[in-house]
Order: structure tokens, then C-alpha cells, then sequence
């Protein structure tokens, strides 16, 4: 029996590759089959009340997943059912469309196809892990729900550090295509080519899979992410012969903010109100916590939602 241990912010876990469970730092186990058993809160009446009306007639609550093939522990099949989905953007989706008394209906697709989605009207609000920017103000509104830490994860035996953006002058670095850390990483390479420095080799890969093979035959020296989904990779890994290592921290609003993840519907869309007053709810009444400590992210927790609050800057670094 291999016993793994999740490092990093927020994530230490051990994973136990028999039994397909995720063993918290206090013992107890995070099932990761289809059974889940989540947490549906009743209905308030005074919530609910203010959903727009055609979502109210529909009953559903349409939730836009940007995770591609998964992203553990955000959003991530099943280990005995590929159909099932799970993770902590699934659980938290279901705490908000339970307040608002209506039943989660998930749509998933690429990172792009998420916004798409939304722009559309085929989702009604995305759940997927998504950064407050202030780009992205100009098209959607927020409600948040955790803050953003991102690091960097590297091949177990590589030298490379990341105290500041001087130390991946040079390097090869993976980073989602459209996301908030690749703007940040695009920041970091101009300033280095600013200084007469050699740059940053940015690589973009369709899915993080495709990523952990890449890091493991040296194709890149590392991987600019969601600390969640890193240590979640280092767990899987460690004591093999693609163990990694997760060499720095930052947030996902850049240096002199916090960055913050949020609910995201289409701008001027009344629905975000009353996702804003659902995920206050449950952080009253406690759910939100014990999703939070299921899933290892209570460090990441916020003490209230915020609407639109200031987001990662137009110029990042």
C-alpha cells in the first residue's frame, strides 16, 4: 500500500492508492467514489424569493465548469465512476443552489468555453475556481468565495526556486491559456526582458495531464497553477518516479493584493445577488466551512462574500 502526503497551503492530506481516499492531517478519509453524500441546505424562502423569475420557473441553477479533463480538488471524476464528477466547486455549487431551492445542473466544458457559456446564457454562473480581475469586471460580476493562492511545482530534483519573478528568467513554464496566471507570468517575462534579462519560454498545454507529462520528461521546468491542483499533483506522486515539488507561493491577484475566486455571472445579471446572499448563508450557518475542511482549502477561507470586489489589476506583477 502506497501512503502519499499533500503539501501546501491549505492541502495536507495523504492519499491511499488502495483505498482511493484522501486522509486529512486529523485521520479522517475524503471519499473520492460517486457516493458523496454532499451537503444540500434547505431552502430560504427570502433568498430564493429574489432569483429571477425564469430561472425560478426552470427549478435548475445552470453551473458553468471551466475544468476540461479535471482539476482536483476543484472539479474531477469520480474514482469509480468517470461520469460523476466531483470536488470542492461541485460541493459549493450545490451548497448555493440549495439555498435558493433549486436543483444543480453542471455544464462543462474547456476553461474558454466557460466564459462562452456564460456570455451565452447556457450557464447561468460559473463555479470553476474563477479569479476577480478587473478585466474581467467589464463583463461579469462577482461573488467570492475563497482567496487565490497560485505556486510553482517543479521536478522533485530540479534546483529551481521562485522567491520573485528574477528566478524563472530563462525557464520554460507551463501556465493555463486565459487565466489570471498566465497574465501574471506574461507580467514577470516583460519586466525581465525590461531589464536586459533573458525572458520566460511560456508553454500551454489542453489539460493538466497533459502538463504532468510534459514536467515529467523535461519538456518544462515547471508549472504556474492553482496551488490547490499542484499539491493535489504532489500527493498523487509522491514516493514515484515523477515525485515533484511545490518551490513558492503568490497570489492570484499579483503582489500587492489578495486574489480572490468568485461565483462569475454575465454582467448586469441580477442572479449574482442572490448567489452573493446564498454563499453568505452557508458561511454563517457553517457549511461552507465543513466543505472547506473536507476538501483541505480552509486556509483559503474569506469571512464573508464580497460583490465585485477590486480584482487582479489590468497591468499584473
Amino acid at each position: 500500500m502506497l501512503t502519499v502526503t499533500l503539501v501546501g497551503t491549505g492541502c495536507s492530506t495523504d492519499v491511499d492508492d488502495t483505498t482511493q481516499q484522501v486522509k486529512t492531517a486529523s485521520g479522517e478519509s475524503l471519499n473520492l467514489t460517486a457516493n458523496q453524500n454532499r451537503i444540500v441546505p434547505a431552502r430560504d424562502e427570502a433568498i430564493a424569493a429574489t432569483v429571477p423569475q425564469a430561472i425560478r420557473d426552470r427549478g435548475t441553477l445552470l453551473i458553468g465548469q471551466g475544468s476540461g479533463a479535471g482539476n482536483p480538488p476543484f472539479t474531477f471524476p469520480a474514482t469509480d465512476d468517470d461520469t460523476v464528477w466531483i470536488g470542492d466547486e461541485v460541493d459549493i455549487a450545490t451548497l448555493v443552489a440549495g439555498v435558493l431551492g433549486l436543483r444543480p445542473e453542471f455544464r462543462r466544458s474547456s476553461w474558454e468555453g466557460l466564459f462562452l457559456g456564460i456570455d451565452s446564457g447556457s450557464s447561468d454562473v460559473g463555479f470553476s475556481n474563477i479569479t476577480v480581475t478587473e478585466a474581467r469586471k467589464d463583463l461579469y460580476d462577482f461573488a467570492t468565495y475563497r482567496t487565490d493562492v497560485l505556486s510553482l511545482i517543479v521536478p522533485k530534483d530540479s534546483t529551481l526556486s521562485f522567491d520573485g519573478y528574477q528566478d524563472l528568467s530563462g525557464k520554460t513554464i507551463a501556465v493555463g491559456s486565459g487565466t489570471n496566471q498566465e497574465k501574471i507570468l506574461i507580467g514577470y517575462a516583460d519586466r525581465l526582458e525590461s531589464e536586459g534579462k533573458p525572458g520566460i519560454d511560456i508553454k500551454y498545454f489542453q489539460d493538466t495531464t497533459s502538463v504532468w507529462s510534459a514536467l515529467t520528461s523535461g519538456q518544462i521546468d515547471g508549472y504556474f497553477g492553482p496551488n490547490p491542483i499542484n499539491a493535489f499533483h504532489d500527493a498523487q506522486v509522491r514516493n514515484t518516479p515523477n515525485e515533484t515539488k511545490i518551490v513558492g507561493e503568490v497570489s492570484g491577484a499579483g503582489e500587492r493584493l489578495t486574489g480572490l475566486i468568485a461565483a462569475t455571472t454575465k454582467k448586469g445579471n441580477p442572479l449574482i445577488r442572490s448567489v452573493h446572499a446564498a454563499l453568505n448563508k452557508v458561511i454563517e450557518n457553517g457549511d461552507y466551512t465543513t466543505v472547506l475542511e473536507r476538501w483541505n482549502l480552509k486556509s483559503e477561507a474569506v469571512e464573508k462574500s464580497e460583490l465585485n470586489p477590486p480584482g487582479l489589476p489590468r497591468s499584473a506583477g
